[in-house]
């Protein structure tokens, strides 16, 4: 079975994507959150909140991305390929001081960044 690479450009274009989501996620304050669709309109990619999920799952363990402040449209930590994952993204939230309702939803009208 043959493998194909991505083109070389392609590559360029995604590590420019991911750069631009990093950049914007970094600029999330203490104790607030951003949607994935709002980073990825931030960064000038509308429409693909799924790449922004693909970005924050590429970081390595100890990175300095906020990572932890990207929630779901609906205010909730996204599941994780690990169970019991999403329990260290609520635990930093909380950590900052964001709040979860009692159906673990983030208030995004209190906690919610302008981006």
């Amino acid at each position: 079975m043959v493998k194909l690479r991505p083109a070389p450009e392609m590559v360029n274009r995604e590590r420019n994507s991911y750069a631009r989501i990093y950049a914007v996620v970094r600029k999330i304050p203490r104790g607030k959150v951003a949607s994935y669709g709002q980073v990825a309109r931030a960064a000038g990619l509308p429409g693909r909140a799924r790449q922004v999920g693909y970005a924050m799952h590429a970081l390595p363990n100890g990175t300095a991305v906020p990572w932890h402040r990207v929630v779901n449209a609906l205010g909730g930590v996204s599941r994780r390929a690990v169970p019991g994952a999403e329990l260290t993204q609520r635990m930093l939230l909380e950590q900052e001081g964001v709040r979860f309702s009692t159906k673990n939803r983030i208030l995004l009208s209190r906690y919610g960044a302008r981006l």
